[in-house]
């Protein structure tokens, strides 16, 4: 059987391990979306791992969703990257920037501006602003003829990653953010050839893909799928048609990776693993759920037919995640308070473990 810490040739790539850093929100960035030297190290700390991605960057200013969070459309943002990759590769680890387009997750008092999306729909929920949660606002469809604009920010902030020197980008497609929303029929109401039918819902996912891998290579892409997710109050019809489809186009395209997140039946998430002609990575366990994916988890689905295994809240607390899965030493737990409050206490401050004679 597959171990998980086998070697494994990923896009450009040979990974030393199948334990993927997934990506995880921590508002830690500095004014004007900049990585800072914390950043560095929090990466940095986590280098063994077989791959890390990024928490979500924005790939333009109104794709921001969040305060704090981190960008890679100026210059500025590339230099304040290179810090942080360069001292992932120096402890020898590999690591993605995902792109994150908030779409109608957003605020004005974010961004200063207006939030788009497919539709004028507003997202279920409060978003977070500089001055706290407030109500998620009635986002600004998108015109025909802007979506073009949207597609192409992803293949541009992708150019932007690869000279920051990240070895690739993961398309964040999950979550009810901008590309989850054009795959959603609740967010999603449009009649042009973005809406409507499976092959217009998908459509701009397929762009999105396709202009990044022409931007930066096919084994610099991947995609983050939550099938069935609701997230925002996204909604999905027909998931297996969905998915099947959307998987069908992207094959064309031979990415590096598509990554799964467990937000649908197992049985549903095999059958879509069979359509999938690629290299797969999954996060067994549903995002911010009760349960943590541990070793058991990694090894069911790697029996499953995954080929690389994501662990989120896991690696918050454990920065030797991948020593204490292959000894079995037990993980540290996680302080919930410290995930989104900046500063370095519950960011620099999980040691590797410590061993007592």
């Amino acid at each position: 059987m597959t171990s998980l810490f086998d070697n494994y040739r990923l896009g450009g790539l040979t990974v030393p391990n199948r334990v993927v850093m997934a990506p995880m929100t921590r508002v830690r960035a500095a004014a004007g979306g900049l990585a800072t030297p914390s950043m560095a190290t929090y990466y940095a700390q986590r280098a063994t791992a077989g791959l890390i991605v990024t928490e979500g960057v924005q790939p333009s200013l109104v794709g921001q969703s969040n305060p704090g969070t981190p960008g890679l459309h100026t210059d500025e943002q590339v230099t304040a990257w290179r810090p942080v990759t360069d001292a992932v590769h120096t402890n020898g680890g590999r690591i993605f920037a995902q792109l994150m387009h908030g779409g109608r997750v957003s605020h004005p008092d974010t961004t200063g501006m207006r939030p788009v999306g497919p539709s004028a729909v507003p997202a279920v929920g409060e978003v977070f602003t500089p001055t706290g949660p407030r109500p998620a606002p009635t986002p600004r469809a998108l015109d025909t003829a802007e979506v073009a604009e949207h597609v192409l920010s992803y293949a541009r902030a992708a150019r932007r990653a690869v000279d920051a020197g990240f070895d690739g980008v993961e398309l964040h497609g999950a979550n009810g953010y901008l590309i989850s929303q054009f795959l959603s029929s609740n967010a999603n109401l449009r009649t042009d050839r973005y809406g409507g039918s499976v092959t217009g819902r998908i459509r701009f996912a397929v762009e999105a893909v396709s202009a990044t891998v022409e931007a930066v290579g096919a084994a610099r892409t991947g995609i983050r799928l939550s099938p069935g997710g609701t997230f925002w109050g996204v909604e999905e019809r027909d998931i297996p048609e969905l998915y099947t489809a959307l998987l069908t186009e992207l094959a064309r395209l031979e990415p590096a990776y598509v990554h799964f997140e467990a937000t649908t039946d197992e049985a549903a998430l095999i059958g879509l693993r069979r359509v999938w002609p690629g290299t797969l990575i999954m996060n067994p366990v549903p995002p911010m759920g009760p349960k943590q994916t541990g070793r058991a988890e990694a090894d069911h689905w790697l029996g499953l037919g995954a080929d690389l295994i994501s662990f989120g809240r896991a690696f918050i607390a454990n920065p030797d995640l991948v020593e204490r899965l292959r000894t079995g030493l037990p993980l540290a737990p996680v302080d919930e308070a410290t995930y989104y409050q900046g500063g370095d206490a519950g960011y620099l401050t999980y040691p590797a473990y410590q061993y007592t004679a």
